[in-house]
């Protein structure tokens, strides 16, 4: 068997060695001629997988050590009987502590309490779970818009537009599908008041660049449209600018790569379908509170740091993202 990894998946070497011929290989660099006689890929969302990388190949499962899948062409696979593996979940917890970063430095520099402010959750899935978790314990006000959940549960959630007239912060946590391309835009961004605060760590195409001229409102950015070619106008005007590392967190890639290795354990029948890294010791959730997490959250991300070295260096996005130093989720 042959296994083709994005190079930057941490954890891996050495674990699939014994069992698969194995090849290590930059996201952006896999081509149909080096797939054609693999049986498996493990990727990250830098490599495209449709039919121009696998058309003709022997490729029968691929596993993405990420929650994110809009980089698999998922009709192409069903139709060529490819079985696709994702992560979801894996660094929802990560996320939370970068989105309750952001909050923390919002509300320092605008000196209010959560009890002031209403929080709008656009996508409740594994983080928008957490994010309205937390933050109503913090004391926010919450108001969630999720229409695939509210067609399946019958939420109390309300619309799109809703969240933006209401909210003073909003955070988006939806995939990317065509229904979430260019979510926010320059019709409906009009709704939000002046001064409002927007945080985008889901996908950047979900939030058009053009829509994001507008000067009298928060940008709080981790993911961008054409990354890693982004907009320099939406990076200058964010608040916190960091290249697509919201959910970096060594637990939260030590659950990414895990999962992938054991979903591929189980598709080609090998023991490891309960592997996971030795390296990265789990952290015990529990509740924080506001001011807890205020006065102790910048040790853990500190977003200022992070988005000035984007800031003076935007052409090396993916060196910084590659490169990260994974943090320690600690609540």
């Amino acid at each position: 068997m042959r296994v083709l990894i994005d190079r930057a998946i941490p954890f891996l070497k050495g674990v699939l060695e014994p069992f698969a011929e194995v090849e290590y290989i930059d996201g952006n660099a896999f081509t149909s001629e080096l797939v054609r006689d693999a049986d498996a890929l493990i990727v990250r969302t830098r490599t495209r997988c449709d039919g121009s990388l696998l058309e003709g190949s022997k490729v029968q499962f691929i596993a993405t050590a990420t929650i994110g899948f809009d980089h698999i062409d998922l009709d192409y696979c069903r139709a060529h009987n490819i079985v696709v593996s994702t992560s979801a979940g894996c660094n929802a917890r990560g996320v939370l502590q970068w989105v309750a970063a952001a909050l923390a430095m919002v509300a320092k520099r605008d000196n209010f309490a959560p009890q002031e402010r209403t929080l709008g959750i656009v996508g409740v899935g594994n983080v928008g779970k957490l994010v309205k978790e937390y933050a109503e314990a913090w004391g926010f006000r919450i108001i969630c818009s999720d229409p695939p959940r509210q067609e399946r549960e019958q939420l109390d959630f309300v619309s799109l537009e809703e969240v933006l007239r209401e909210s003073d912060i909003v955070t988006l946590h939806t995939p990317l599908d065509a229904t979430t391309n260019h979510l926010i835009n320059s019709n409906n961004i009009s709704l939000l008041h002046s001064g409002a605060t927007l945080i985008n760590a889901s996908r950047g195409e979900c939030v058009a660049t053009g829509a994001t001229r507008r000067n009298d409102l928060t940008y709080i950015t981790d993911v961008w449209e054409n990354e890693p070619n982004i907009d320099s106008d939406y990076l200058a005007k964010s608040l916190v600018a960091t290249p697509h590392i919201a959910g970096y967190s060594a637990q939260g890639k030590a659950n990414a790569t895990a999962l992938a290795v054991q979903a591929l354990a189980r598709h080609f029948d090998l023991p490891l379908k309960e592997w996971r890294p030795s390296e990265v010791e789990a952290v015990t959730p529990k509740p924080i509170s506001w001011e807890e997490m205020c006065s102790t959250i910048e040790q853990y991300c500190d977003l200022a740091t992070e988005s000035k070295a984007l800031r003076n260096n935007p052409e090396q996005f993916e060196q910084l993202r590659n490169n990260y130093h994974y943090r320690e989720e600690y609540f």
